[in-house]
């Protein structure tokens, strides 16, 4: 019997993906001026050629002076739609991605005030822009304190004028991609990058049209999605991402509201991040596959867990029509199976496993093999030594990001990538 991750699915827009499996966005940490170059567009051609329904890019910032990652592309000035050598640039980009057919959309985004010292045009102490100037706190401690301060500047509140410069930039990013080919593009409005930055209550004390309501916090990602629209192809998708981890049960409705927003104005998918769906016994599912996440969760990642599924499926039962994926933790096809038979997504996004195995897809999409070796297994990235003076949280996300940015790296050169041992 086919499996249900096999099913085309249409986009709002008429953008149809071949089938259920997206390739998730991750730092490649490849774009060393911020431009696309030979070493990136090699690694997408080579998932290109892996059976994916849609490959989502990692990150291309919309403004070269505020950077989440020194070696992201972006955009590095006001785009008129008249620059053929920078249109070439991309173009050569999105024609290795969509080279075997699979549609390709672009992550894009504004760290806002997580942009590290660096990282950027802006120099090294120029502060960053946010909703609100609301510093990063990563923990009280000594030690924490000391880290905030050397990676990141204080950030100051945006002005109208900036507001509007912003936008431009989301616009302006999103019609260079139109123009090049690609197929659509994704806001980042997760992990605490610009966009979460204002829907968050927690970062956003505006007290204009941009702030201090669930619906004016988020006017400035309607507005951005709303241009955007106005200037790209009517079948060019156009998604956001959000991550149930940036939200918490005391805001939740707030945060249907402003999702009730966004679908309403045209959006083409939802992106939701955080927990996991990999073992499919907390659906009610058979065990007969092996589950992939250990049994010994602490009460913490589970309640986390249970938050995301809740999260999901509220989101399902409100907006039935709107395409959902959900990105986090899938490592097998019976995880994925049960996250589509579940009713909670149309599409499953995946992210560390494309980083080893280019052709996931066409493993997990095979009849001839069969569920309990439809899989792979990924261990926890190694750590440096000096992992034990840092906090864990830090450490960990780092750690992960460097290892399968480190293996995508080998991907572009076609040398064999490795999973992380034991």
């Amino acid at each position: 019997m086919p499996s249900p991750l096999a099913d085309p699915v249409k986009l709002p827009c008429g953008l149809v993906l071949p089938n259920r499996l997206s390739k998730a966005a991750m730092a490649e940490m490849l774009a060393k001026n911020n431009k696309p170059n030979d070493t990136l567009s090699d690694a997408y051609e080579r998932w290109s050629q892996g059976g994916w329904g849609c490959i989502l890019t990692g990150n291309v910032q919309v403004d070269v002076n505020h950077m989440g990652s020194p070696f992201d592309p972006a955009l590095h000035s006001e785009y008129t739609g008249k620059d053929a050598a920078l249109l070439e640039q991309w173009k050569k980009y999105a024609d290795a991605s969509q080279k075997h057919g699979t549609p390709t959309i672009v992550q894009i985004c504004h760290p806002g005030r997580q942009s590290f010292r660096g990282a950027g045009k802006r120099g090294m102490f120029a502060p960053t822009i946010a909703p609100s100037a609301v510093p990063i706190n990563i923990g009280t401690g000594l030690v924490e304190r000391a880290i905030a301060a050397v990676a990141w500047t204080q950030p100051r509140e945006m002005t109208r004028g900036e507001i509007d410069t912003v936008i431009r930039q989301f616009v302006d990013t999103a019609r260079l991609m139109a123009d090049a080919g690609f197929s659509g593009v994704e806001l980042h409005a997760a992990h605490g990058y610009l966009l979460d930055q204002f829907l968050s209550s927690k970062t956003n004390r505006r007290t204009d049209e941009y702030g201090g309501t669930p619906e004016k916090r988020a006017r400035f990602v309607l507005d951005i999605l709303t241009e955007t629209r106005k200037v790209v192809p009517a079948n060019f998708a156009i998604g956001i991402k959000l991550n149930s981890a940036d939200h918490s049960s005391d805001t939740f409705e707030e945060t249907m509201t402003q999702i009730a927003l966004l679908a309403s104005a045209g959006l083409d998918f939802l992106e939701i991040s955080g927990g996991s769906y990999e073992d499919p016994r907390m659906m009610g599912h058979s065990t007969s596959a092996k589950a992939q996440v250990s049994d010994a969760k602490s009460a913490r990642t589970a309640a986390r867990e249970a938050f995301f599924l809740e999260f999901a499926h509220t989101v399902r039962e409100r907006h039935p029509d709107l395409v959902l994926m959900l990105t986090g933790g899938f490592r097998s096809r019976a995880g994925a199976e049960a996250a589509i038979n579940d009713g909670a997504c149309d599409l499953v996004g995946i992210g560390r496993p494309a980083a080893v195995d280019p052709k996931f897809p066409l493993l997990l999409l095979d009849e001839q093999v069969a569920d309990e070796d439809a899989k792979l297994v990924l261990e926890k990235a190694p750590v440096p030594w000096y992992a034990k003076w840092l906090p864990r949280s830090l450490i960990g996300a780092g750690a992960e990001s460097t290892y399968y940015a480190g293996q995508i790296g080998r991907l572009a050169k076609g040398l064999a990538t490795y999973a992380p041992a034991l």
